[in-house]
């Protein structure tokens, strides 16, 4: 039984800050890639960032500097701590593992990571 489970999502004024779990069971964590993804009605998907088996990061452009991932593998937990928010961050974020790669995929829309979580929803708005 293979799971991500996405928690921390809520409704947050502009500027302010989230923090994102995943919780991972049915494997190690610590021998996948995890990313975080992000879909807005209407939009495609999009890839925010992602964290290698080793801890190498990668962001999307338009969060650098404001988001930061992070795993621990004893906990087998990854999180996505979002600061300085604004509303074009609302979407629906979902976390996804790459089975059998240590190494991310990044920029990337998705299609590369297999598993999935149910989501959680981040909405930016006064």
């Amino acid at each position: 039984q293979l799971q991500l489970v996405e928690s921390g999502g809520g409704l947050v004024q502009p500027g302010g800050s989230l923090r994102l779990s995943c919780a991972v069971s049915g494997f190690t964590l610590g021998y996948y890639a995890i990313g975080w993804f992000r879909q807005a009605p209407g939009k495609e998907r999009e890839g925010v960032s992602c964290i290698s088996s080793d801890g190498i990061t990668h962001y999307l452009d338009s969060v650098k500097g404001r988001f930061t991932i992070s795993r621990d593998n004893a906990k087998n937990t990854v999180f996505l701590q979002m600061n300085s928010l604004k509303p074009e961050d609302t979407a629906v974020y979902f976390c996804a593992a790459r089975p059998m790669f240590r190494q991310c995929v990044f920029p990337t829309t998705g299609g590369e990571y297999g598993y999935w979580g149910q989501g959680t929803q981040v909405t930016v708005s006064s």
